[in-house]
């Protein structure tokens, strides 16, 4: 009978072992993911906020001229040019207006609507095909709800203009199923656009990089646009709460692994120690 009991004492000492080992294995582990996806968000934040300080430097820039846009560029020079200022003048080209669904401003949904603007000043030689034309990002409309094939109310002066406004690569691209409403062409409401497509179907050359224009809102347009480099507090929050998490699994895992089985030993000692 003595055999018997000490096999099941340590029968349930094996088991007891095993589950600890078990629940060891598993606080470590999400401990360890917590805190890695902790540091990651922290990482985040520190690329966003490193990334608006050279936005604001290249803002803080004199403005450039239009012209700068329209000389063939490598990927590089395009990089360094992205977020400069910049003043436009030249004349709107309307009968290429595009507007782009499914954009927010404010949290409202609309178009973002966009028209080439062929620069004043001295051209390319003749024949060279250089681009004359810069496509600029206007600004915001809301869209009819009523009716989703129709176009809002945009003007857009004739004659030269001044446009202010700065340097950004091509329109932000947003998740885009292939149908014969969007193809290439069919309608001035698109989900995306290519500039280089865009040249293409237009027969007008375009310069490689676009501008968003700024300013007060006009021409019925709103240009409240996105912040660059926005979103630090949401990285910090996030860290704390994986942080948060990560603390809030090695407590439980002290209390309820070691200060409990401490003080279940002190309630109930094993006859080995004597009590």
């Amino acid at each position: 009978m003595a055999d018997v009991a000490d096999s099941t004492v340590a029968s349930g000492a094996r088991k007891v072992r095993l589950r600890f080992a078990i629940i060891t294995m598993a606080a470590v582990i999400a401990m360890l993911v917590t805190a890695s996806l902790g540091r990651w968000q922290l990482r985040r934040a520190a690329e966003k906020e490193a990334y608006q300080t050279h936005f604001d430097a290249r803002v803080a820039m004199p403005a450039l001229d239009g012209h700068s846009l329209l000389v063939p560029l490598a990927l590089s020079a395009q990089e360094e040019l992205l977020h400069r200022q910049v003043v436009l003048q030249g004349e709107w080209l309307p009968q290429h207006t595009v507007y782009l669904d499914n954009r927010q401003m404010q949290g409202r949904p609309g178009f973002y609507v966009l028209t080439p603007l062929r620069l004043a000043g001295p051209t390319g030689p003749v024949g060279s095909n250089l681009p004359q034309t810069v496509l600029v990002q206007r600004g915001w409309v809301p869209r009819n709800f009523e009716n989703r094939a129709a176009l809002p109310t945009v003007q857009t002066p004739s004659g030269r203009v001044q446009v202010q406004g700065r340097i950004a690569s091509q329109p932000a691209r947003l998740l885009e199923l292939q149908t014969p409403a969007n193809a290439s062409g069919v309608s001035q409401i698109r989900q995306n656009l290519d500039t280089a497509s865009f040249s293409r179907e237009i027969g007008v050359p375009l310069a490689a990089l676009t501008v968003v224009e700024t300013g007060a809102a006009s021409d019925g347009l709103a240009r409240d646009w996105p912040v660059v480099g926005s979103g630090v507090e949401k990285h910090y929050g996030y860290a704390f709460q994986w942080f948060g998490l990560c603390s809030l699994i090695a407590i439980l895992y002290v209390w309820f692994q070691i200060v409990q089985s401490v003080r279940r030993r002190r309630r109930h000692p094993s006859p080995a120690t004597g009590g």
